[in-house]
């Protein structure tokens, strides 16, 4: 106690230079006795208010001095040292006082005090609201902030309701509790009502919840409403924050539940839920229709992407994100072939319309079957799937196949005007830099076909430091893999062996395996050439890749991911 009173009476003489000290029970003295404070007088009033008047004012007018009464303090009239009290410092010495004074508050903030005395009882909960205040603090702001500490939060409702329901989530109710037993709850629901228009007659946080859920979906959905907008405001806020994102998540589930949201999803257009994103079963609901809609043919792949691109936005978007972007590719693969025109009338028109969009076929397709493996959801998709691999095999590649067999069947010479034969690769491409003097890096990759050639066209020019150029080449035939890559090395001759592999021979020598087409290109670069594996180069560290590029005129790096994948 001494020492709280020595503390308490040092914040005050750091504000006054005089503090008057009643102690009108009779039952400090021996506390007044042991004080000692640095630079401060005592003096205790016993019929000696002139003299001290005249000391405190005349004599010391700059000493600082602690004026002791034991007892109450007179009546206003009969007190001779009012008005240089008025001027000054009182120390009182109740409990209620001495927290006032720990809080640097005044004393018209004793009814605050008083009527939250249960808060003040734990010293840590003290220590932590005195950090929280402000010299213009209002009793409202201050009780806030009481309920601020109780809920483990910043002082702001929208802060103290994400820690609250929290509590709820966790199926807690420490800190409402606690709210409560500071007599804090009646003040917490008056400000509920005036921040969000919540209003019950038996008020609870797991009530406010399932309104606040109720009336936001309403306010979408165009039905009744009884909370106000910054209750929608509120919600998106918890809804996006990254720290409570899985209590709002567990309580939409379970008020969900509550409301029956399934069943009156069933009675609503997908249309009309695209912004609505408050419960997970929305977005369950929005793919379903979807890929009904995708099926039926009852929307256009722009309506979808449209669809798709808002819902990217939404907070269940992630764990559903492949299965968007398979019905997305799904709807755009189905347009693109319905406005298709598969005709060709020569081996060089159907290169060229394929490079200008048939390509896209293959390309949408490919999404389409990586996001379906990747969603998982076969039941889901399952109608979608076979629609599309059925119309991918029979309305697309039996088509275009067709057509293109019968040129292919019809020329004596394998060769198209304009269009670059693969075997030649080395001498178009490559020698013209090494002419130059210029060093050059080749990533060969098995299966990289010209759809996705342009999808990474696409990825290089977004980068500032680079340009990028895609041109269309003549494989071989047969179109194999080993003979593929043997017609990317330098060449004179290639030819089949007639054993069981297939092998290929560049000038004579085996040109599988990387080992051999090292070999290769150091003979015909006179050693300035190396073939490695893209595993090598990305084990290499900054003085190894150097080391492999000074010494070479030309490195190929073969990937296989594509093929592998």
């Amino acid at each position: 106690m001494e020492n709280r009173i020595a503390q308490a009476l040092a914040r005050l003489f750091e504000k006054h230079r005089i503090v008057f000290w009643y102690d009108a029970k009779n039952e400090l003295r021996a506390d007044y006795d042991a004080v000692s404070l640095d630079g401060v007088q005592k003096i205790e009033i016993a019929n000696n208010e002139f003299g001290i008047k005249h000391r405190i004012l005349r004599e010391q007018p700059d000493e600082r001095f602690l004026l002791y009464r034991d007892g109450p303090q007179p009546e206003d009239l009969d007190n001779w040292l009012l008005d240089v009290q008025l001027a000054q410092g009182e120390f009182r010495t109740d409990q209620v006082a001495i927290w006032l004074s720990e809080l640097d508050l005044g004393l018209e903030f004793t009814d605050v005090v008083q009527q939250h005395l249960e808060f003040f009882h734990a010293a840590k909960r003290t220590e932590a609201l005195k950090k929280l205040l402000k010299p213009d603090d209002t009793a409202g702001l201050i009780r806030l902030k009481m309920v601020a500490v109780c809920a483990g939060a910043e002082p702001r409702m929208d802060s103290i309701l994400e820690s609250l329901l929290q509590d709820v989530a966790e199926d807690a109710d420490d800190k409402f509790s606690l709210v409560t037993r500071c007599a804090l709850d009646g003040f917490f629901w008056t400000q509920l009502t005036r921040h969000y228009g919540y209003a019950s007659s038996e008020p609870s946080i797991r009530d406010f919840v399932i309104e606040l859920f109720k009336s936001c979906y309403a306010m979408s959905t165009n039905g009744p409403v009884k909370l106000n907008a910054d209750a929608l405001v509120f919600l998106r806020r918890w809804k996006d924050s990254r720290v409570h994102e899985r209590s709002f998540e567990k309580l939409s589930d379970e008020c969900a539940g509550v409301l029956g949201i399934e069943a009156d999803l069933g009675k609503r257009d997908v249309r009309d839920l695209i912004a609505v994103d408050y419960f997970e079963l929305i977005d369950r609901k929005i793919l379903s229709d979807l890929v009904q809609a995708v099926v039926e043919r009852t929307v256009s792949a722009g309506d979808v992407a449209l669809w798709v691109r808002q819902r990217r936005q939404g907070h269940w978007y992630a764990d559903y994100r492949d299965l968007y972007q398979a019905i997305e590719y799904a709807a755009g693969f189905i347009q693109l072939l319905g406005a298709a025109n598969l005709e060709m009338n020569s081996l060089a028109d159907g290169v060229q319309r394929y490079c200008a969009s048939w390509y896209q076929l293959d390309q949408r397709y490919r999404k389409f079957i990586y996001h379906l493996r990747q969603a998982g959801q076969s039941s889901l998709l399952g109608a979608l799937a076979e629609q599309i691999e059925n119309l991918y095999s029979t309305a697309y590649l039996l088509k275009v196949n067709d057509r293109w067999q019968a040129y292919v069947d019809a020329v004596s010479t394998w060769s198209i005007p304009r269009l670059q034969l693969q075997r030649r690769f080395f001498t178009r491409w490559l020698q013209p830099f090494l002419s130059k003097g210029v060093k050059v890096c080749v990533v060969i990759s098995d299966a990289l076909r010209y759809e996705i050639g342009e999808e990474l066209l696409t990825l290089i020019r977004q980068e500032d430091r680079y340009s990028a150029d895609l041109e269309p080449t003549l494989s071989m035939l047969p179109s194999y893999t080993q003979l593929g890559m043997a017609a990317l090395l330098p060449n004179r001759e290639l030819t089949i062996s007639a054993n069981d592999a297939a092998a290929v021979l560049v000038d004579g020598l085996s040109a599988q395996g990387t080992a051999n087409r090292d070999k290769i290109l150091k003979k015909a670069l006179d050693g300035a050439g190396a073939a490695v594996t893209a595993e090598q180069v990305m084990a290499m560290n900054r003085d190894d890749s150097r080391d492999l590029l000074k010494s070479n005129n030309v490195v190929y790096i073969y990937h296989n991911r594509i093929d592998h994948t």
